[in-house]
């Protein structure tokens, strides 16, 4: 089935882990950790996408797929709507679905908001019910705040999504990851066309933490993140992750579309794939 997702914006951001004299970890963790908070990000971004797909569709009952041009969910995911006088919630369970991007999900995304779209900005949340995405079990919710204003990104009055994220993570092996944090979607070009989905182009920016096995990690956008929605992949910017006094940055590029960062560890730099 066909979905909409009018604040587009894949924010994957890495949260790596930089050693110190006094630490044990080894160059291979370190990687393997940034690969974890890669993981961290596709979840985040998909959830993201499905719940305000789910918003633009309860948001234009009117409109048919074609005019909202939405992505696709796949064939056996299933919604259910529920309304009450005031607020509207939209059930979405998915039984080992594949999605376009190939991250399986399993479980239910529970989306909910008012009815009353005519305010200055909205609140959509969203939360799980026994959720896994690639096997990763996902607890907790977020809550976007969408509004119409001007920024210092862009001062043309233009859609921008503040997300509030508060979601445990749980990988096979049986680790535990907490994520908390905040991101800022600011839709910079294509706001002008709403029912043309492929001109959308997104910056994002934000800073949040994560508490891994070995220890908390914050990580900052400190070159803002863009996003294009003719592109499965972040296309340029880069995230600053701190820890103690090392400092580890991932580079997305210049631009190009494709599934390649450059991650800097201590002056070690690396090329890493992102992906499932």
């Amino acid at each position: 089935m066909k979905t909409k997702n009018l604040v587009l914006g894949l924010a994957l951001s890495m949260f790596i882990l930089s050693c110190s004299k006094d630490d044990n970890s080894s160059p291979s963790s370190e990687l393997s950790e940034a690969q974890v908070s890669a993981k961290i990000d596709l979840v985040t971004e998909d959830v993201a996408k499905i719940a305000e797909d789910q918003y633009a569709l309860q948001a234009n009952p009117g409109a048919g797929k074609n005019d909202l041009e939405t992505q696709d969910l796949p064939e056996c995911a299933t919604v259910t709507v529920a309304l009450t006088a005031t607020t509207w919630t939209r059930m979405v369970v998915f039984d080992n679905c594949t999605l376009p991007n190939g991250n399986v999900l399993d479980g239910t995304i529970i989306v909910s908001g008012s009815l009353n779209f005519d305010t200055p900005s909205h609140t959509i949340s969203y939360s799980f019910v026994d959720f896994h995405h690639n096997n990763i079990l996902i607890e907790g919710n977020k809550t976007i705040v969408r509004s119409l204003q001007s920024t210092a990104t862009l001062t043309a009055v233009h859609p921008v999504a503040n997300m509030t994220i508060d979601m445990t993570v749980t990988f096979p092996n049986g680790n535990v990851y907490h994520r908390e944090g905040n991101r800022v979607r600011e839709m910079i070009e294509g706001f002008s066309t709403p029912i043309i989905w492929m001109d959308n182009v997104f910056s994002i920016s934000g800073s949040w933490s994560t508490t891994f096995p070995t220890g908390n990690r914050t990580s900052t956008i400190t070159t803002p993140l863009r996003v294009e929605a003719n592109c499965p992949y972040i296309v340029s910017g880069v995230v600053t992750t701190v820890r103690n006094d090392n400092t580890a940055t991932l580079d997305y590029g210049d631009g190009d579309c494709d599934n390649q960062a450059t991650l800097t560890i201590n002056g070690n730099t690396t090329t890493i794939t992102l992906g499932n």
